[in-house]
């Protein structure tokens, strides 16, 4: 449920319903647009019967939401969510990249594509320190000592870190060395993880499960938001279906459908989506121009010698040709992008 306050509303008068709420047992988030204020009632409604906050000061109008995620939807915030990582902002004007390869390798793998991938213009490095595979016997990832040498890559280079998370143990080692939590996804229903990122208060990206339903994924953040914590990412990262060409089939029109019932910004990651470089630039430009509010992409200098999606990852040159591309294409969508990072 939320209430929506007249545009004249004071701020006692804001201050009384909130008061009044949270004296119930009631939790509370106010979103404060241009024009409007809202606020957000958590908890069991059942419990307002007999309160007649529709006849308080300032109020205007009680929404009911009725979709089954409360936090995250548009009734609650119909203002657009612009999440801050250090001087970077995601869900704004400006587009966010996120870039590196997928597993951190060794500490010169790993700094030789950060330097690039800044140079070029990226905002945020990528790097897997925990790889969850499909086989037991592909490489696992360098764990804590990929996380320390993600740590050390941002030292250099001034480059965010994102890295991924794979239970709930892990996160709070993570958050020793990275700047962004990403929940992959294998885990978009690790419940436990969900409650433990949400927790911890660190802005996550949150991945799209192999075959989860829009509606499912949004949910999903809903658990991370319920802890409290609403600095959440969306990734689409492509889905399963009977298409065997590509590794998975990217969902674009989950972009616009995302902008459409949720305030979370949404990010798009190409390279998982496709599973083949030669795809990648396509199926990012096109991410764009449907309103993604960045790119997640893999770069590795040598693809053919990656321990992990090797085939998926584009080179330090063509990634520096899709950021050039990017920048192009930016303002004719009304986004920007500035090399200069």
């Amino acid at each position: 449920m939320v209430i929506v306050m007249n545009p004249k509303a004071t701020e006692k008068d804001i201050a009384n319903v909130t008061e009044t709420l949270k004296c119930l047992g009631l939790g509370v988030h106010i979103s404060k647009g241009a024009h409007v204020t809202i606020i957000g009632v958590i908890g069991n409604k059942s419990i307002l019967a007999g309160t007649p906050l529709e006849l308080m000061p300032g109020v205007d109008k009680i929404v009911h939401i009725m979709e089954s995620y409360k936090l995250a939807s548009r009734t609650f915030k119909p203002e657009p969510s612009v999440i801050r990582v250090g001087d970077v902002s995601i869900g704004g004007k400006e587009l966010a990249i996120i870039a590196g390869p997928c597993a951190v390798e060794s500490e010169e793998q790993l700094l030789k594509i950060a330097r690039a991938v800044k140079k070029s213009g990226a905002q945020f490095l990528r790097g897997g320190a925990y790889k969850p595979r499909t086989s037991p016997y592909a490489f696992q990832g360098l764990e804590e000592d990929g996380y320390k040498l993600l740590a050390q890559a941002r030292e250099e280079t001034g480059l965010l870190i994102v890295s991924e998370v794979i239970s709930a143990n892990s996160v709070e080692m993570a958050l020793k060395y990275v700047d962004v939590v990403q929940i992959g996804a294998r885990n978009m229903q690790n419940f436990q993880l969900l409650r433990e990122v949400g927790r911890s208060g660190c802005p996550v990206v949150l991945k799209r499960g192999l075959a989860a339903t829009i509606e499912e994924w949004i949910n999903a953040a809903e658990y991370i938001m319920k802890e409290g914590n609403y600095n959440i990412i969306l990734c689409e990262r492509g889905i399963r279906t009977y298409e065997t060409y590509t590794r998975n089939t990217l969902d674009i029109s989950a972009v616009p459908v995302v902008k459409q019932i949720s305030h979370l910004p949404i990010i798009v990651d190409p390279s998982h989506g496709t599973g083949k470089w030669s795809l990648v630039e396509p199926m990012a430009m096109a991410a764009i121009a449907a309103g993604a509010d960045g790119l997640m992409i893999e770069v590795h200098h040598d693809p053919k010698c990656a321990l992990s999606d090797g085939p998926q990852s584009i080179t330090p040159e063509n990634f520096d040709r899709l950021v050039q591309r990017i920048s192009k294409l930016a303002p004719i969508v009304d986004r920007q992008y500035n090399l200069a990072h």
